[in-house]
């Protein structure tokens, strides 16, 4: 079977969520080809090359690509995808958006947001806030699949697949890209992130959300917030992890000062070492926690920040 991988990128540099869709396309199948849709996207085409088990690049180069406009996209993944039994894109905001309406192009019935792959027809993805699996089984012969990249690791860097160059790109004229507003920080993205520091109601405003700051900075960490924390205006919603936020699963999550809502643990049970500081004895977040420290976060963090102080590096 041949499988199709939506690379997600910037033109200038292919997003670490297509490494992850990629060895979930291996799993299905050894021919997996990588589409890059973009403007002067040959370097992002040039770095999916590089990506172990790709078969084949197919970039389509055109203006109207140039944003990534789902509209302009997805009559193009209609184009490509007749000579593919798989297509799938990574479950981000990007893939989200896009693969819905290039399934309506092509009258198929999408399979979102899969954890895992048991055949080439039959899927497990998580419902109700994760606290069900369901295994889902489709009879299309062709598949549309978005794919929680944390589910899947990714897939290392030492291809050397061809690129060909794919026609298809037109302006459906349908929607316009008006201009973006990056929030830029030193620390690690939050979705890849080895390390992530969260913070939740229990900060109480956004100033004491500076030794969550101080402390990731410390464990070269990002730093995340419940929706609690974001609702009340203690950080900006780029920082939200949960089922309405960012889902991640790093190999430390340090929740400070959140309870453990459902909604929260969508976005973050799937870490692999979870540590918990909250008073409350009783709270939730402690039943999915490998450590918990029952404490009063505004004694604990700084006690923690002075053990960092004091560990030799």
């Amino acid at each position: 079977m041949s499988i199709l991988v939506i690379g997600e990128h910037d033109n200038e540099s292919l997003r670490s969520s297509t490494l992850n869709v990629v060895t979930a396309a291996k799993v299905l199948g050894d021919s997996v080809d990588v589409l890059i849709a973009g403007s002067n996207c040959q370097v992002a085409a040039e770095e999916a090359a590089t990506v172990s088990g790709v078969a084949r690049v197919l970039m389509a180069d055109d203006p109207a690509l140039a944003d990534g406009l789902a509209e302009n996209v997805a009559p193009l993944i209609q184009s490509v995808a007749q000579n593919y039994s798989h297509v799938l894109a990574p479950a981000t905001t990007y893939g989200k958006n896009l693969l819905p309406r290039a399934a309506a192009l092509l009258d198929v019935q999408q399979i979102s947001d899969i954890s895992g792959i048991e055949s080439d027809d039959t899927f497990v993805r998580p419902i109700y806030a994760g606290n069900a699996m369901a295994t889902v089984r489709s009879s299309d012969s062709l598949k549309l699949i978005t794919v929680r990249t944390t589910s899947f690791e990714a897939a290392e860097q030492a291809g050397s697949a061809p690129i060909e160059a794919v026609a298809g790109g037109v302006d459906a004229q349908l929607s316009t890209f008006a201009g973006e507003e990056l929030t830029r920080s030193e620390r690690p993205e939050l979705t890849t992130a080895d390390i992530i520091v969260s913070g939740g109601r229990g900060m109480q405003s956004s100033e004491n959300f500076a030794m969550l700051e101080a402390l990731a900075d410390k464990l070269g960490a990002a730093v995340g917030a419940s929706r609690a924390a974001v609702d009340a205006g203690y950080v900006p919603n780029d920082y939200q992890v949960g089922q309405t936020g960012k889902v991640v699963a790093p190999s430390v999550y340090i929740a400070v000062g959140i309870s453990g809502a459902i909604q929260h643990l969508a976005g973050m049970k799937d870490s692999k070492i979870i540590v918990a500081i909250n008073k409350d004895e009783e709270a939730p977040i402690f039943q999915v926690a490998d450590y918990g420290w029952v404490a009063d976060l505004f004694e604990a963090v700084p006690q923690l920040d002075s053990a960092l102080e004091s560990t030799p590096t």
